[in-house]
């Protein structure tokens, strides 16, 4: 009896698709030279409604077939990339409501990397960088929920929400042992896009930390540019950047660089194929520039490094990037769903794609602390004198000076001076305690010696 009626199911959707193909654009039946043919497709949408009408028919529970379309929709977007997905009504809802910034949530960037939900990077002065999260950390558990076969969008609903409420995140990072819990707070995520600072004892150097491209990067990189007008070379730090507005990552690039196709964009649409060029108008081409990048870099921040690499207009230092290459838009189905579909991937002036790839420093520089004495006692050729025990005692005195301690607290004036100075000053502790950094700098002063970075 079930057998026959499944054969009767069969039938009547043969029957139905059959129609459709026949009122189709003749068009549809030239398709033996593509990918699937036109008999071929009909004989998949024939497959996927016949596995539709059986789930009803025959699954234990009783199931709604907008619902079961809606989350084979989900799976089949899923299943193209990792930035592809199916938005119903409340995932396009949302999305509204993020491209406005009306919304809660941890400040975090993400990804899917070897299948595993990856924080690419903690955006500057978010909850989730003062909670301690790391760009590379893998998110296990989001409060309760497993992250194991969640998409990217799911990830973000369950962490975006009302600000004041509180999210656990189990993570794995490397070198440590075991899983971390980390508790975050959520807010209002508002962020300012470019930190400007001077580094102590540099004064032609001019660190540029971009954290994000929003719509005013190009706009406060040319106001810190005008007021530090002494500025003989340019450190540029996109390190945990995860990207943003294309337009601003051109328009900083073409900043510095006076022609030539910064980033194209290819896809099977024509429409989607499309270059964006520099232009000589108000070009820096001679102030050297060296541009810090991380595993924490992607998107629009890889198209900037790899970009002025390609021209080599910059020096890029650092650890590799994160690899984020393509090309999504949002397609609306009817008034309240849609698509987010990855419609192209970009490439770099020299042709080669950013896509699982990532850009790679011209001098690989892995993150950590360099080690040195504040004030080494070192004797020298000129201290070796007849009277060594006098020499001796000079010697004890310096060392009594290092390890007497310091003075105990300063003032809560003070401490308010200090750190007011730091946020616009990068001091000599602060770039021993960053690697990356002081080997931006000591490359950047070795371009500006020698002129190198002029095209």
């Amino acid at each position: 009896m079930i057998k026959k009626s499944r054969k009767i199911i069969a039938a009547g959707l043969l029957s139905t698709l059959t129609a459709a193909y026949l009122f189709t654009s003749p068009a549809l039946a030239k398709e033996t030279q593509t990918d699937s043919s036109a008999k071929e497709k009909l004989e998949a949408y024939i497959k996927f409604t016949q596995i539709l009408n059986l789930i009803e028919k025959e699954y234990v529970d009783d199931v709604n077939t907008t619902t079961l379309v809606d989350k084979a929709l989900k799976g089949l977007m899923a299943n193209l990339d990792a930035h592809s997905t199916f938005m119903d009504t409340k995932s396009y809802k949302d999305l509204t409501v993020q491209t406005k910034g009306e919304f809660g949530g941890l400040g975090i960037s993400v990804g899917m990397k070897d299948g595993a939900l990856t924080v690419i990077a903690p955006l500057e002065g978010t909850p989730a960088m003062k909670a301690g999260v790391k760009a590379g950390d893998i998110i296990l558990k989001i409060d309760d929920k497993a992250t194991l076969g969640m998409s990217i969008d799911e990830a973000v609903k369950l962490m975006r929400g009302k600000p004041g409420t509180d999210i656990v995140l189990t993570i794995v990072r490397k070198k440590e042992p075991k899983p971390l819990k980390i508790k975050i707070t959520r807010d209002i995520i508002k962020i300012d896009s470019v930190y400007p600072k001077k580094i102590e004892k540099e004064d032609g150097i001019l660190y540029l930390h971009v954290a994000s491209f929003d719509q005013k990067v190009v706009e406060s990189v040319k106001k810190a540019i005008t007021e530090h007008n002494d500025t003989k070379g340019i450190i540029l730090d996109l390190r945990n950047n995860p990207g943003g507005l294309l337009d601003q990552a051109t328009g900083l690039v073409d900043m510095f660089v006076e022609d030539g196709v910064i980033v194209s964009q290819k896809g099977k649409n024509k429409f989607e194929n499309v270059e964006y060029k520099a232009h000589k108008e108000n070009t820096d081409t001679h102030t050297p520039i060296v541009t810090l990048v991380n595993g924490g870099s992607a998107s629009a921040s890889e198209i900037v490094s790899g970009a002025l690499q390609d021209f080599n207009r910059s020096v890029v230092v650092g650890e590799k990037t994160f690899g984020k290459g393509s090309v999504q838009i949002v397609i609306p189905v009817g008034k309240e769903e849609a698509l987010k579909l990855t419609v192209a991937r970009y490439y770099l002036p020299s042709g080669r794609t950013i896509q699982a790839k990532g850009v790679t420093p011209d001098i690989i520089v892995h993150s950590g602390k360099i080690n040195y004495d504040e004030d080494p006692i070192l004797l020298k050729e000129k201290d070796l004198k007849k009277h060594l025990e006098m020499e001796l005692s000079k010697v004890e005195e310096k060392v009594e000076k290092l390890v007497k301690p310091k003075k105990e607290k300063q003032s809560a004036s003070e401490e308010n001076n200090t750190t007011k100075e730091n946020k616009k000053l990068i001091t000599e502790k602060m770039i021993y305690n960053d690697a990356q950094l002081k080997s931006a700098i000591d490359i950047l002063k070795a371009l500006i010696i020698t002129h190198k970075g002029k095209q």
